[in-house]
């Protein structure tokens, strides 16, 4: 073997071990039996959210296109750490290859950002909805839909790719231990022997830039439906308008607050057992969260949930 070979062997780890979320055995097999639940519901929620709007034709609207999109993303991006997280939960010694690594990062952190593209598609189209009611099926057409989706994917990817490529460009010389359940970039920062600034520096700006920039389209989205909400002279009107955009700002504050904490922080401020609650906390409970909030939330939801079980359910004789 040449030197060159043993430096690259020695740089580049064939797996890293995953330390998790405690070391405590027995803490260990109670967040499995909490968590597994949790999962569980989020994969029910969403997968009946999802197919829920496909069977029920009055769903099949540009709001509800969206959230169906939103459901799908939130069962992808729990299922890239979930499942595996909850069998190491049980394993006495949790670890993944170098490759898989890789790909975990950048399948969660893709749809993890364009999950905040979304959420800033769903307020303009909130917006037109609320705002030009008239014009809406028209603005709102399959084709606009299509490429709000399809730039939230390209937008995710593009981050997802920067993060990973310069991530795992990094030696690793200094431990295999990686202080979490899943790959996350701030813990594989933490054990590489390379200056880790430029990485620093392109989390913040790029997950800061899409970030600031969803937010931002968020708020003036918000700032346009306040002024239409306030010219309406339909106390219904303004109900519905309040029922639909509370949920969605729900979500919001509660992915956006949760992100802002976890990446857009100096790296002096990160302390990584205490990050692990917040890092279960989106990457497991805010997607079984969001059906939740949307279906209590949601009145036509719940009305499709009221047809929908009693059309396969308890389905009416036939005349006779």
């Amino acid at each position: 073997m040449t030197p060159e070979n043993v430096t690259w062997a020695r740089v580049v780890p064939a797996e890293f071990i995953l330390l998790g979320i405690t070391d405590r055995r027995d803490l260990r097999l109670i967040l499995f039996l909490i968590l597994l639940p949790v999962y569980l519901v989020s994969l029910l929620g969403n997968g009946g959210m999802v197919l829920l709007i496909r069977v029920d034709a009055r769903l099949h609207t540009p709001m509800y296109f969206f959230l169906a999109s939103l459901s799908l993303l939130d069962t992808c991006y729990s299922s890239a750490i979930g499942p595996k997280m909850l069998v190491d939960l049980l394993l006495p010694r949790a670890t993944i290859s170098y490759a898989a690594c890789a790909l975990q990062m950048f399948v969660f952190a893709g749809l993890a950002d364009a999950e905040c593209c979304l959420l800033a598609a769903m307020a303009y189209d909130r917006y037109v909805a609320i705002g030009h009611p008239l014009q809406y099926a028209t603005t709102m057409s399959q084709r606009l839909r299509l490429t709000l989706l399809g730039a939230s994917g390209l937008g995710g990817a593009l981050s997802a790719f920067v993060h990973t490529t310069f991530t795992f460009r990094l030696s690793f010389c200094h431990s295999r231990e990686v202080n979490s359940f899943f790959c996350d970039i701030p813990p594989l920062l933490a054990i590489s022997c390379d200056d880790t600034s430029l990485n620093e520096l392109l989390l913040f700006a790029v997950c800061g830039f899409i970030q600031t920039a969803t937010v931002l389209a968020i708020a003036v989205s918000y700032s346009f439906i306040a002024g239409a909400v306030v010219r309406m002279r339909s106390a219904e009107g303004r109900r519905r308008a309040a029922s639909t955009c509370g949920s969605h700002l729900t979500v919001v504050a509660v992915l956006y607050g949760t992100l802002i904490f976890m990446y857009l922080r100096p790296s002096s401020s990160y302390a990584l057992d205490t990050d692990k609650m917040a890092s279960v906390f989106y990457t497991l409970v805010i997607p079984a969260l969001n059906p939740l909030i949307y279906s209590l939330r949601n009145r036509e939801v719940k009305e499709a949930l009221g047809r929908t079980w009693s059309r396969f359910c308890c389905p009416q004789p036939g005349p006779q």
